[in-house]
């Protein structure tokens, strides 16, 4: 059965919203389709960050807006089903992440606007015509994840400099990841370190995926970020802790993780806000530019470090914006 929930996000309603500049525009009750990943109970930091930008703009929840929340349960494959849903339910926007969603809303309507957070690569998987003129009814943040994960690479090898396998734990059934897969793999060899693919489709593939990475003496771990990882962010991390195994995560949402470098995922959604109150003001989605993360963080947790028994090379503590 269809994993799904659908109500109103609370929280903010207690709050005095802000004098809004554009109060003609908070007179209608805006239904907002969420289509995630992940539960509301995980994707927690990410919800409040939208909520939070929504209230900076004037909006309360429940008198200016409403939230229909539909998850996939980290199954990719749910996602046409619950895109449809939330077009039946005729919400006025679309909040999705990542591409198998943004393509599932984009196949199931080309009226309602979506705004996408976390997508690699909107254009090279045909969700935008350009990133300045989207053209269609498709605009939002997009991760710039593929082109980072070189730099993963390199942090990794500065963590552990004597790694000569480095694993990367990817579902390759999702679009986005064979493009990653091939910067992990070409970035490795480049610095003289084997590339080890584990493919990973279902929970039931994570343990498995260890104990090859072990079997066949992985010194460190990418993992990549996407439903299946997401969901199951505490198993990856227990995993990798049991293995002792050093990882890098694209994103701080995998709590206990050695090392993280990406995007601030909250302050993206933050940002989604944005978009959702020029959308409701009129604008259209075709006319807004995609934008990309102008900052990456990089968060180091010195407690995963020591029991892992690594020590943090001091320049890379130095450029660390977080040690946790």
């Amino acid at each position: 059965m269809m994993n799904r929930r659908a109500f109103v996000l609370g929280g903010v309603a207690a709050l005095a919203a802000p004098h809004a500049t554009d109060a003609q525009y908070l007179e209608k009750l805006y239904r907002i389709g969420v289509l995630e990943r992940t539960s509301p109970a995980i994707n927690a930091a990410n919800l409040d960050g939208f909520r939070q930008g929504l209230w900076a703009l004037g909006y309360v929840e429940g008198k200016n807006y409403a939230i229909e929340y539909l998850w996939a349960d980290g199954r990719d494959e749910r996602f046409p089903s619950l895109a449809t849903e939330l077009v039946r339910l005729k919400v006025d926007l679309i909040l999705t992440r990542g591409t198998p969603a943004a393509l599932a809303a984009k196949n199931a309507t080309v009226t309602i606007p979506v705004v996408i957070v976390g997508v690699g690569d909107p254009v090279a998987q045909g969700l935008v015509a350009s990133l300045a003129h989207p053209g269609g009814n498709i605009t939002g943040l997009s991760a710039a994840v593929t082109e980072i994960y070189p730099k993963r690479v390199q942090l990794l090898r500065e963590l552990v400099p004597r790694a000569a396998r480095i694993a990367a734990l990817f579902n390759m059934s999702n679009p986005a990841l064979p493009p990653q897969w091939k910067e992990v793999e070409t970035a490795a060899r480049s610095l003289g370190i084997e590339p080890q693919l584990l493919d990973v489709r279902k929970p039931e593939d994570l343990e498995p995926a260890f104990d090859a990475a072990i079997r066949q003496r992985a010194d460190a771990l990418v993992v990549g970020l996407e439903t299946l990882t997401q969901t199951n962010q505490r198993v990856i991390v227990g995993l990798a802790a049991k293995r002792r195994l050093p990882a890098i995560y694209a994103s701080t949402e995998f709590a206990g993780g050695l090392i993280a470098y990406g995007a601030n995922y909250p302050e993206m959604y933050r940002h989604a806000a944005n978009f959702a109150h020029r959308i409701f003001r009129g604008a259209k989605a075709a006319d807004l530019p995609v934008e990309e993360p102008t900052k990456f963080e990089l968060v180091i947790n010195l407690k995963t470090a020591k029991a892992l028994g690594l020590t943090i090379p001091p320049a890379l503590l130095l450029r660390a914006d977080q040690a946790i």
